[in-house]
Formats: C-alpha cells, structure tokens, sequence
C-alpha cells in the first residue's frame, strides 16, 4: 500500500466514523466511544474487561478510557469492578441497561454504517476500496 491508498483509506475511515457519531448521538444521545465500548463488553465471555483491555479494544489509551467508564457509569450503563486476585486491576462491567442500550443502538449503527459506505461506493477515488471492503 502507497501513501496515496493510505491516504483514501483516512479519508473513508473519516467518513465512516463522522456518519457513526452523528447517528448514535441523533438517535440515541450515545458517543461512538461509548457505543464501541458496550458493544465489547456485551460481547465479552462474562460482560467485563479490564480497563485496559477495553482501552486496547477500542483504541482509547487508559486516561480516556478511564473517562468514558465514569460516564458510563453515571448513565448507569457499567459499572467498575476491582479484580478479586489482583486489587490494582480494574473491571469495567456492562450492566442490564447497557445491554438494553447497545440492543437499542445497534440497528442505528449497522445503518448508518452501511449508508455511509454506499454513500462512499459512489465517489469515484473511494468507490474501489469500499469494493474491496465488501468483497
């Protein structure tokens, strides 16, 4: 890959994720963090992650992360858990509302996701990487 594909590809991840945001805050007063960051845990074995594993997950470093877990948890969306073997490590933990939360906002995301590339597919320079994508 040259610097002007990596370059198309900033551009359509840019895109991608501007459209996201817009329509999990629309629908659903969710930031695309948040959003990404229940959905991890929803998919997790038990619901929970270490702090830094969810940071490491969602591309966040561990300051941020530890920011987004405090509004989640105010929403009530997770809450934190201390690791019962090891009292330095901490849990984020999705709560029954978060679950609710990301059930509810994940048809937003799939949409918003698939109009946004089919929006993509149709401009000439990025069209053939959303091909690709899709292939």
């Amino acid at each position: 890959m040259d610097a002007e594909h990596w370059d198309r590809f900033g551009a359509l991840h840019t895109r991608i994720e501007q459209e996201l945001a817009k329509a999990l805050q629309q629908h659903h007063r969710l930031g695309l963090s948040e959003y990404r960051a229940l959905a991890r845990l929803a998919d997790s074995e038990d619901g929970e992650l270490r702090m830094q594993e969810l940071a490491d997950l969602i591309g966040l470093n561990q300051s941020s992360v530890s920011r987004l877990a405090s509004r989640l948890e105010s929403s009530g969306l997770t809450r934190r858990d201390l690791c019962p073997d090891d009292r330095r490590g901490v849990y984020s933990v999705i709560t029954d509302e978060g679950r609710e939360m990301r059930s509810r906002a994940r048809p937003t995301y799939d949409s918003a996701l698939r109009t946004a590339l089919d929006a993509a597919a149709e401009d000439g320079l990025l069209g053939p990487l959303v091909k690709s994508l899709r292939s």
